[in-house]
């Protein structure tokens, strides 16, 4: 699965390959609504935040 050569954040990428049906999901995204998860994925600033938002997005 490629994704676009957009700088992700570190903690976003690493939880996105902890969770492949997230990945995956969010792969078919189209861009504005990726660039919006993204948006919100640097806004976080721990990992159990991130892990959380990562298990939630799609709820």
């Amino acid at each position: 699965m490629i994704l676009d050569n957009q700088e992700y954040p570190i903690g976003f990428t690493m939880e996105l390959a902890m969770h492949p049906d997230s990945l995956n999901r969010f792969a078919k995204l189209p861009k504005p609504q990726q660039d919006s998860i993204v948006n919100g994925a640097r806004e976080i600033k721990s990992r159990d935040e991130m892990r959380n938002y990562v298990e939630t997005m799609f709820q």
